[in-house]
């Protein structure tokens, strides 16, 4: 009987003689319940990162911890825009000072963190930020508004871009910061979206003092960084659930589909087929594409998801009634998934330009600064 397009895996892990996976089951077995702290001085919360943090672990390894993390039934700290997005940035480009203080308990998920970086007036164009950060002595003034930020009612920290210096040109007058979500001046609004949740948010600078100390890198030049984060950003987007790296995955919808006792239409068996077929498909190597293959499949899953359920789906009901209630919220959130993020079309030009070799836009802010193309806007 051939395997379902489900279960078949792209490559060949080491089997269960494999010494790495007897080393990691020796150590599950006198850790059966490993504290936050344990699974990151053994390097298991984010395995790919560079020691101390991590162990350097290939794609290969990766897999087989997450492999036998299942299999222990052991779940690792949830921080994802600490350990997907900002963390790799400060292992690169933070001081020696800033990755004490910051990366373990980033790790550990003791500290939650957001990633201020969209504007009301810069999205798409990201490099057009308006938000000001003036120095003014051992600190940096920032002024200016940030939306759609993840997690700003929740974060403990966030890194910040803004912009140092507006007579140059607008790639060039930016800086990186670390922010203290708890300073003074700093409010925070949620905004509720449709599926009743409040995971986006507004976040307003009100003559924030943030110490220079937390300046990342180099002065005015934080754009190459901010650039990093946004491809670190696609890829943590990209992989795992459903829902940006969270939620369901296409194998839990066929075993609540099992569970269920299986479909009867036709129609809807094949596109469950279809689904879990793409399941092992590589994306290609690089982040916006992995990620503008990711998102729409994620919505075809969830709009899948609510036709399996039929009728009964418009109930508000909980994951004892077999794990349902996820996939409908999942399915009014996932408009969402091709604009956050960097939103489909925006991932296509980088695509376009970046892998395929096509002609840019034409930038009609070419030698100007970023102040003389405000004038020129207005």
């Amino acid at each position: 009987m051939a395997a379902s397009p489900a279960s078949t895996l792209m490559l060949d892990l080491p089997g269960d003689d494999d010494p790495r996976r007897q080393e990691l089951r020796e150590w599950f077995a006198a850790h059966p319940a490993p504290t936050p702290v344990q699974l990151r001085d053994r390097g298991l919360v984010v395995p790919h990162w560079p020691e101390p943090w991590g162990l350097d672990a290939e794609p290969v390894l990766q897999l087989v911890i997450e492999e036998e993390m299942k299999r222990a039934g052991v779940k690792k700290p949830v921080n994802p825009i600490g350990t997907g997005h900002c963390g790799p940035v400060i292992i690169l480009h933070g001081s020696d000072e800033q990755k004490q203080r910051y990366l373990p308990p980033m790790l550990t998920g003791e500290e939650m963190w957001c990633q201020l970086f969209s504007e009301p007036g810069a999205g798409s164009d990201l490099a057009n930020l308006s938000t000001r950060a003036v120095r003014d002595g051992d600190e940096y003034v920032i002024t200016g508004q940030k939306i759609w930020t993840s997690l700003a009612d929740v974060a403990r920290f966030g890194i910040l871009i803004a912009r140092t210096d507006p007579d140059v040109s607008k790639h060039t007058g930016i800086s990186y910061f670390i922010v203290d979500m708890a300073t003074p001046g700093i409010e925070v609004r949620p905004i509720v979206n449709m599926s009743g949740g409040g995971l986006f948010n507004e976040v307003f600078f009100d003559d924030v003092r943030v110490p220079a100390e937390n300046l990342i890198g180099e002065e005015h030049n934080g754009w190459a960084m901010a650039k990093q984060t946004l491809a670190n950003e696609r890829v943590s987007l990209s992989q795992g659930g459903l829902r940006w790296g969270h939620g369901p995955t296409v194998r839990d919808l066929v075993d609540a589909v099992r569970r269920r006792g299986g479909i009867e239409s036709g129609a809807l068996k094949e596109r469950l087929a279809l689904v879990a077929a793409k399941l092992n498909k590589q994306p290609g190597p690089d982040a916006s594409l992995r990620k503008a293959l990711a998102d729409p499949h994620g919505k075809l899953v969830y709009e899948l998801a609510v036709d399996l359920e039929g009728a009964a789906g418009m109930l508000a009901r909980g994951p004892e009634d077999g794990t349902w209630a996820q996939w409908n919220d999942g399915f009014l959130f996932s408009p969402a998934l091709t604009v956050g993020g960097g939103t489909s079309e925006v991932l296509r030009n980088v695509i376009a330009e970046r892998l395929l070799g096509l002609p840019h836009d034409i930038d009609v802010e070419q030698g100007l600064t970023w102040s003389e193309a405000q004038r020129t806007q207005r």
